[in-house]
């Protein structure tokens, strides 16, 4: 009876989890299960080398 009740706790945890996720998903703080991955093909990219270059060297 004991991990009857363990195992209906733990489903009821992770309900709770995924429905507070699934509520940040809908203000825009993570992405969870609705929205997609981003396509990282179209974000910026910059050089390694622009990044750790010092801008003052001549």
């Amino acid at each position: 009876m004991e991990i009857v009740i363990a195992l209906v706790f733990a489903g009821a945890v992770l309900f709770g989890a995924d429905r507070l996720l699934l509520w940040l998903e809908s203000r825009g703080h993570v992405h969870w299960r609705r929205k997609g991955r981003r396509d990282l093909s179209q974000a910026p990219t910059t050089e390694l080398d622009d990044i750790f270059s010092d801008s003052t060297k001549r």
